[in-house]
């Protein structure tokens, strides 16, 4: 029998993430992938999986999902409150995110809302039973490919398994919520900082800018001060001959507000960048709700490497710290029926 998780009820921007599909920007093919790598990273872990596996990013509200299987264990991470519906008639019991549980049959979990966060993350254990698309089964949702049918899920979507059944062990769970860090957003000048004037690229790190609501999985546009762009005919203006966008590019059009590309970025840009983030600030870009308020400070390369190197540490104690988990209620009782609870019995007769 074929086992899948069936939508019964749709979030708003469900779809299938893994790290991207690397390797095929010169054909023009964004990358994609996971905007939080490090939640799906973190999911994977508690379900078992390997760190690029294809999980589920949840876009500010999650799906409900019928388990048409025997068993499956999930894995949720983020700032979620899923529940659990038993039976047609069961009322829902509420379900702890940043844990693995072990569903049954006919059980449906209710994905829930995402709270201050823009993202969150579901890997079930033996990931996806779809194919892959340039190595990949990220969806890139503007051009129809990659993950379920190249697009978010909808109603009476089937999403199959790779496991039929899985094995009993304990669930898992994060110590606590990890920490992706707090204050100015760090960047790294260029590679077109010489198109911005001296004062453009002073406003640029001593403001304030705010996420607008046209922030989507391809970028973030800032609202705040206008960035001055470099005077012609010197190098500047606020057009460039088109070159690569990698992740994390800002770039600044002739309205002087930046934009940060992120997963779903083109592959090419014919506006300046006048920095990049670093790739260890990509997580919380990703993360960025509307309205949000953010600063920028500037990094060195070696720098901005050391930073990433430090929390991929962080990021592996994480993992190294997990911590079993009961079910809800505190009691395993199917593991506590196993056991043999009595060790002895002593017998005393009643004094008569």
């Amino acid at each position: 029998m074929s086992a899948a998780l069936k939508v019964v009820r749709p979030g708003l921007f469900d779809t299938l993430q893994d790290m991207g599909r690397t390797g095929y920007m010169a054909l023009g093919m964004p990358t994609a992938g996971a905007m939080d790598r490090i939640g799906l990273v973190l999911a994977n872990a508690l379900a078992g999986n390997k760190p690029g596996t294809a999980g589920l990013e949840i876009g500010v509200m999650g799906p409900d999902l019928l388990v048409e299987a025997d068993s499956v264990r999930v894995a949720l991470v983020g700032p979620l409150s899923p529940s659990l519906i038993d039976g047609p008639d069961a009322p829902p019991k509420p379900l702890d995110s940043d844990r693995s549980h072990l569903l049954k049959r006919g059980q449906i979990l209710k994905v829930g809302m995402v709270e201050g966060s823009s993202t969150a993350y579901l890997a079930v254990s033996g990931g996806f039973a779809l194919p892959a698309f340039m190595g990949s089964l990220s969806t890139y949702a503007r051009a129809g490919i990659g993950g379920f049918d190249g697009r978010k899920l909808s109603a009476g979507d089937t999403l199959p398994l790779a496991q039929t059944d899985v094995p009993a062990r304990d669930e898992r769970k994060l110590a606590q919520p990890f920490d992706y860090g707090k204050g100015p957003v760090r960047i790294v000048w260029g590679p077109q900082e010489e198109y911005f004037s001296e004062q453009g690229r002073k406003t640029f790190v001593e403001a304030e800018y705010r996420v607008s609501k046209e922030a989507d999985r391809m970028g973030i546009r800032f609202e705040g001060p206008v960035i001055e762009h470099a005077t012609p005919p010197a190098k500047g203006g606020a057009d460039i001959i088109s070159d690569g966008i990698a992740p994390g590019a800002i770039q600044v059009p002739g309205a002087g507000l930046p934009i940060v590309l992120l997963a779903d970025r083109q592959t090419v840009g014919g506006y300046p960048k006048i920095a990049t983030v670093a790739s260890v600030d990509l997580p919380r870009l990703g993360r960025l709700l509307p309205g949000q308020v953010v600063r920028f400070t500037a990094v060195t390369v070696e720098e901005a490497e050391t930073l990433r190197r430090d929390q991929e540490a962080r990021v592996a104690r994480t993992i190294a710290d997990f911590q079993p988990a009961l079910p809800a209620g505190g009691i395993d009782l199917a593991r506590l029926y196993e056991e043999n609870l009595i060790d002895g019995v002593v017998y005393e007769p009643l004094a008569l």
